[in-house]
């Protein structure tokens, strides 16, 4: 590996330890040369992810793209950095756990929607407005409508007294 300090290609592994929930390696060198240390992540390559727009135009899947929509909903929301992190690597995994090269648009803004209806109330609401183009007043106020029942339904859920096992 070459040392991004001194540009010599003589360094040893310090330590080597599992990243990206596994996806990839992390190692800690140290050039033998001038001394510094620097890390370094090895991955898997994967073959490009192609993501099919609306308008059927094509393009590669970009994770920053992903990130910087899931950061926007999430503006000034109790969701962590890591929880977004997280979320966009689910979204990526399960695009590509597909086994197809190509993914639309459509089904990545339908996982996202999925993973922030679970992190953050209004973070999903606001993705949605944007994702969904609602076009008034009543579509919008269609998807919160959606929401609270939703809500209501794990409330009545968490309030329900558990079940007894049967005895025979």
């Amino acid at each position: 590996m070459k040392c991004p300090f001194c540009d010599l290609n003589e360094d040893k592994v310090i330590d080597s330890r599992p990243a990206e929930d596994g996806a990839a390696i992390r190692r800690r060198r140290e050039c033998l040369a001038c001394g510094a240390r620097f890390t370094t992540y090895e991955k898997i390559e994967q073959p490009p992810l192609i993501v099919v727009k609306k308008d059927g135009t094509r393009e590669l899947f970009d994770r920053d793209k992903l990130m910087n929509g899931i950061v926007k909903a999430c503006m000034k929301r109790p969701v962590s950095s890591a929880q977004m992190d997280k979320l966009v690597r689910q979204v990526e995994d399960r695009c590509r756990n597909t086994l197809e090269r190509e993914v639309s648009s459509q089904q990545i803004g339908e996982l996202v929607m999925d993973g922030l209806k679970e992190l953050d109330d209004v973070a999903y609401v606001r993705f949605a407005s944007v994702y969904r183009q609602f076009r008034d007043v009543n579509e919008f106020m269609h998807e919160l409508e959606e929401l609270l029942a939703a809500h209501k339904e794990r409330e009545r859920g968490a309030a329900a007294p558990k079940n007894q096992p049967d005895r025979q």
